[in-house]
């Protein structure tokens, strides 16, 4: 976390200085940081939210899926082995943040109506509310922090353990058999850089999409049905 909050604060320091100075020529290091933010500017909280909205909610947005993608890579980062999102108090937080910003995104927007909509969608006969009330209950309130947290905790724990078991049999192989035995521990380590290798495609695609979920939330709280 302190590695990150340096790189983003080099990266806005750039930008206090070029703003200070009416001068702007960014280098290699400052296109990264405007590629990666305007990724989530542009693809994620414009995409979903409108200019609008998506600039209002855009801290939150960036704040979730930077500390997702970093917190996600530690699981490849040799000496910590563990992504810190497969300890399921990261992902719990970061999905209790959501969860509370889209409540109250929707409680400003529609006022106290928010809860009544939610709970009692219009249009559907009232004798039906007995069964369709309990449901929307849990699929908003319960379900959604819920689904955030063990879907990223799950993913990124199964690739763990895949990174585990693949090295240790190759440590197994390589320090502990003779023979033809050993050149196991060739296909045990090969299976375990095509695992790294995939675990970077799944640290980006799970960030992408708890980042992405936490918007359609968040869009879902503004609809004007509510």
């Amino acid at each position: 976390m302190v590695l990150l909050i340096v790189l983003f604060w080099a990266w806005a320091r750039r930008f206090d200085i070029a703003r200070k100075t009416k001068t702007y020529v960014p280098g290699r290091f400052q296109l990264v940081g405007e590629i990666a933010l305007n990724f989530v500017r542009k693809s994620i909280a414009h995409e979903q939210l409108g200019q609008k909205d998506g600039d209002r909610f855009l801290p939150l947005l960036a704040t979730i899926f930077f500390t997702t993608l970093a917190m996600n890579f530690t699981g490849i980062v040799p000496g910590l082995n563990i992504a810190a999102t497969s300890v399921i108090g990261l992902p719990l937080v970061m999905a209790v943040a959501s969860f509370v910003v889209f409540i109250y995104a929707g409680v400003k927007a529609h006022g106290a109506t928010y809860f009544k909509t939610a709970l009692f969608p219009p249009g559907v006969p009232k004798v039906m509310y007995i069964l369709v009330t309990p449901i929307e209950f849990l699929s908003t309130f319960i379900l959604r922090p819920l689904t955030l947290t063990v879907r990223l905790t799950m993913n990124m724990l199964v690739g763990h353990l895949l990174l585990v078991l693949a090295f240790s049999a190759t440590h197994f192989f390589f320090f502990y058999t003779d023979g033809l035995t050993a050149l196991f521990g060739v296909g045990t380590l090969v299976f375990g850089f095509a695992v790294t290798l995939f675990e970077i495609l799944v640290a980006i695609l799970q960030a992408y999409v708890f980042t992405v979920l936490s918007t359609v939330y968040i869009q879902l709280s503004l609809a004007e049905e509510h």
